[in-house]
């Protein structure tokens, strides 16, 4: 199957078809992001994990829909969508504003009595960390343009491109929103092991931030640190998932697992 799965509306993109007992990997882009930036993960996970990744509204195809501006809000409408979807093994991956959408997701599955497999965060701080008072979204289109120039997530043509510029504000402005003015509640913690990643050099989340994401979860943790910035894993993306991958196997006894309170977190630097 490629292209938008119609069982899912226009949230779902699947560009490759799997196995239908292969663990599922529903993947949720940075701010400004949209599905296509896992199309590799895809290519390179597919046939034994199924990836699933998520279109926000408001670009590409979803271009003439308002973007979302809050995280509940995202989590709110995808719930019911990845709920229809998923199956006891699915695994979440969420990069930079993606990870806290993706543990939003994770709270809500587990409050409906469904724990993921795994909770991969990249590149986020934890919730209980959060930054407060964020004003990118405030900026002017001149100033926004900029401080995405200095993350190195996006190709240097595109912002040569006025027209494809102009396009993609409003959903890059919409997702900072959303992203700075998230503000966490406290809640139980949960259950589902969390593997956090972070590049060395990023100026949006240091290693005591991430490490906080073991705060937010009773079962195992895992930081892995690599060279490079806030879109490190471009430059690692087979190591990244190969990560990925070892912790799917790892845990495929045990689908849908559901962690004893107390077991103790570790830390790969």
């Amino acid at each position: 199957m490629t292209g938008t799965d119609t069982r899912n509306g226009v949230w779902i993109r699947q560009y490759r078809a799997a196995h239908p007992t292969a663990p599922q990997l529903v993947c949720l882009p940075h701010a400004g992001g949209s599905a296509t930036f896992y199309h590799p993960v895809a290519a390179a996970l597919t046939p034994r994990c199924e990836v699933l990744a998520v279109q926000y509204p408001g670009r590409q195809d979803r271009r003439s829909e308002k973007p979302l501006e809050s995280i509940d809000e995202l989590a709110d409408q995808l719930f019911p969508v990845l709920q229809a979807r998923a199956r006891d093994s699915v695994a979440l991956f969420g990069h930079s504003m993606g990870a806290t959408v993706a543990f939003e997701l994770a709270r809500r599955l587990e409050g409906a009595g469904t724990s993921p497999r795994a909770l991969f965060v990249s590149a986020r701080p934890a919730p209980s960390r959060q930054r407060i008072g964020g004003t990118v979204h405030l900026l002017s289109d001149e100033q926004l343009v900029a401080e995405l120039r200095t993350l190195d997530g996006t190709a240097e043509q595109v912002f040569n491109d006025e027209e494809l510029v102009r396009m993609a504000l409003p959903a890059v402005r919409g997702d900072y929103r959303a992203a700075e003015t998230y503000r966490y509640r406290p809640g139980p913690k949960l259950r589902c092991p969390i593997h956090a990643l972070i590049g060395d050099n990023d100026p949006m989340v240091t290693p005591v931030e991430a490490r906080a994401w073991s705060e937010h979860t009773n079962g195992p943790f895992t930081l892995d640190t690599f060279a490079g910035g806030h879109f490190y894993l471009l430059e690692h993306r087979a190591s990244v998932l190969d990560i990925i991958a070892e912790h799917l196997r790892t845990s495929s006894r045990t689908p849908g697992v559901k962690i004893p309170s107390g077991d103790p977190a570790t830390v790969r630097d």
